[in-house]
């Protein structure tokens, strides 16, 4: 069983930035954490992706938040953040993050894992 527990959210005021931090933890041995990403879903709408980390270094962000979202992370470590900036109210929504984890070397797709998620609200 992984855990990911995601900090960081808050309110702020439109132009403002944030910091989410996000770590994962096992409650066993496990082989290889595959990648990290982030989520969020506002009220009443689907969730949506935001970015991720893989193994290999790669990192990359969705296109409606290029420019002004920063992802980074250390998929060995089980860490990721997410630095976001020039917020706006379309950015309000529960943001989460998640890992795809390999319990084993002979596990053959990976398991999704989850936060609780964290609450970002911009508003003036």
């Amino acid at each position: 069983q992984v855990q990911l527990v995601e900090t960081g959210g808050g309110l702020v005021q439109p132009g403002g930035s944030l910091r989410l931090s996000c770590t994962a933890s096992a409650s066993r041995i496990i082989y290889k954490i595959n990648g990290m990403g982030w989520y969020r879903q506002a009220p009443g709408k689907q969730r949506e992706w935001v970015a991720s980390v893989n193994s290999d270094g790669g990192e990359t962000v969705a296109y409606s938040v290029k420019g002004r979202f920063t992802v980074a992370g250390d998929t060995n470590k089980g860490t990721m953040y997410l630095e976001m900036n020039s917020l706006n109210p379309t950015d309000t929504a529960v943001y989460y993050c998640y890992a795809q984890v390999y319990d084993t070397a002979w596990t053959p797709r990976p398991d999704d894992y989850w936060g609780q998620g964290t609450q970002v609200t911009v508003s003036s």
